[in-house]
C-alpha cells in the first residue's frame, strides 16, 4: 500500500523540490512585505505596531497546524505501522518549533505597547508556552532515544498527547476572560478584519508556509540520505 514511499522513489521528488520551494517563497515574501509595511494601513489604536501581526499571527497559525499534523502523523504510525509517517513528523517538528517561538517572542513584542508589560500569564499565550515545551520534548525525546522502535512509540505519545492543548490554544479567548483578542479570522464565521489588513496577512502566511516546507523538504532530505548511507531501501 506505501510502496510510493520507499527512499529512494521519495528522494528523487523531495531533491529537486527546495530549489523551487525557495523561489517561489521569495516571491510571495517579497508580496508580503510590502503590502504589511507600507501598503497596509495603521491601526487606529495600536497604530504601527500592529504591522507585528503580519508576523506573528501567521506563526501561530503554523505552529499549531504543524503540531497538529505531527499528531496526526504519529496516529497514523500506530495504526499502519509505517515508519515513514515518523519521519515525516519528525522532519516537521523544528519548522513547527521555530514558528512557535517567534510567535511567542513577537507576542511579548506586541504585548509591551498594547498591554504595557512584555509577558503576561495570559491562558493563550500561556497554553502557547505549553505548546513549545511539548515540541522540545519531541525533538529531544528523537535525540535522547536511541532505539527505532521505542523512539516512534514516546514520539507519538508526546505528539498525541501534546494535540490535546491545540483546541486550548484555540479557544483559550472564548472559554476565559484575557488579556489577547478575540481572534478576527474566523472559516466557519464573519471576519472582522479589513481586507486591507486580511489580504497581507494571508499573503504572509503563505510565505511562511512556503518557508516552513523548505525547512521540511531540508530535513527530510538528510534523513533520507542517512537511510541511504545505511544501505537500506524501505525504512
Amino acid at each position: 500500500m506505501f510502496k510510493f514511499l520507499e527512499p529512494n522513489k521519495i528522494f528523487l521528488i523531495t531533491s529537486k523540490a527546495p530549489k523551487y520551494v525557495f523561489f517561489i517563497f521569495i516571491i510571495v515574501l517579497s508580496i508580503g512585505l510590502v503590502e504589511a509595511l507600507f501598503l497596509s494601513p495603521e491601526d487606529y489604536i495600536q497604530s504601527h505596531s500592529v504591522r507585528i501581526m503580519y508576523v506573528h499571527v501567521p506563526s501561530a497559525w503554523i505552529s499549531l497546524g504543524i503540531f497538529s499534523l505531527i499528531a496526526l502523523l504519529s496516529v497514523g504510525s500506530f495504526i499502519f505501522k509505517n515508519k515513514n509517517f515518523s519521519l515525516i513528523a519528525k522532519s516537521l517538528a523544528p519548522s513547527g518549533f521555530v514558528f512557535n517561538v517567534i510567535a511567542l517572542v513577537t507576542g511579548s513584542i506586541w504585548g509591551k505597547p498594547t498591554w504595557g508589560t512584555w509577558w503576561a500569564w495570559d491562558a493563550r499565550i500561556t497554553s502557547m508556552l505549553i505548546l513549545a515545551l511539548f515540541y522540545s520534548m519531541y525533538i529531544l525525546a528523537w535525540r535522547i532515544y536511541d532505539k527505532k522502535e521505542q523512539v516512534i512509540k514516546i514520539t507519538s505519545i508526546i505528539a498525541i498527547v501534546g494535540v490535546i492543548n491545540v483546541p486550548i490554544i484555540k479557544f483559550s479567548v472564548d472559554w476565559w476572560s484575557t488579556l489577547h483578542q478575540n481572534s478576527s479570522v474566523n472559516i466557519l464565521s464573519e471576519t472582522s478584519i479589513h481586507p486591507s489588513m486580511l489580504v497581507p496577512l494571508l499573503i504572509m502566511t503563505a510565505a511562511f508556509s512556503l518557508f516552513s516546507l523548505l525547512i521540511f523538504l531540508m530535513k527530510y532530505n538528510t534523513e533520507l540520505i542517512k537511510i541511504k548511507n545505511k544501505g537500506l531501501d524501505r525504512l
